[in-house]
């Protein structure tokens, strides 16, 4: 299983989005990856990130390279995860 893919559903290690899931949507390099909550579900924000600050899961939604926030919304809701991205996740600072 490839940890760090197009469509695969991470959770937020550091920030203030910290906790909060979201998806990746574009790989830029083999540091960063371009991901987004969609903010309207989950609150994070389309931004590029670096991969040492997500922590992938075992879901992925079936997305295109570069999907719109309501394509991924539209997956999302398609897989029937639209609940389990709301939940957010207490990071404990020592798992960093």
């Amino acid at each position: 299983m490839p940890a760090i893919e197009i469509g695969r559903i991470c959770v937020k290690l550091t920030g203030r989005e910290a906790g909060r899931k979201c998806v990746i949507v574009d790989i830029i390099d083999d540091t960063f990856v371009l991901i987004t909550g969609p903010k309207s579900l989950t609150g994070v924000k389309r931004r590029r990130v670096n991969i040492k600050h997500i922590e992938p899961l075992d879901k992925k939604v079936a997305i295109s390279r570069g999907a719109s926030d309501e394509e991924v919304l539209k997956a999302i809701g398609e897989s029937g995860l639209t609940d389990f991205m709301r939940e957010k996740i207490k990071i404990s600072p020592k798992a960093i």
